[in-house]
């Protein structure tokens, strides 16, 4: 496996709001969108968007957890997943 996210060098979905993306970024970390990378809304396939990321040696932030871990255990030479989920009870209590 790949040491991307050791290096702080991740690819966030389209999904993450932009918040978190500046955030990550005012504390060092490498954070490239698919947006960035040309590749928002082009319904790529979640095999080649963990290629993409692989190539670019960047651990893959997503939501998407079914697809991403069978992915993982089928492709395992990346720079890692991090699966994430949305906690709704804290949405808005801020």
């Amino acid at each position: 496996m790949r040491m991307g996210f050791r290096n702080g060098r991740t690819l966030f979905g389209p999904e993450f709001p932009l918040e978190a993306v500046t955030s990550l970024r005012t504390l060092g970390h490498n954070v490239l969108t698919s947006f960035e990378a040309g590749n928002a809304n082009k319904a790529i396939a979640d095999k080649d968007v963990l290629a993409f990321a692989a190539a670019n040696d960047r651990a893959l932030l997503t939501y998407n957890r079914r697809h991403f871990i069978r992915l993982h255990f089928l492709s395992p030479d990346n720079a890692g997943i991090i699966v994430c989920s949305k906690d709704e009870i804290l949405r808005g209590a801020r």
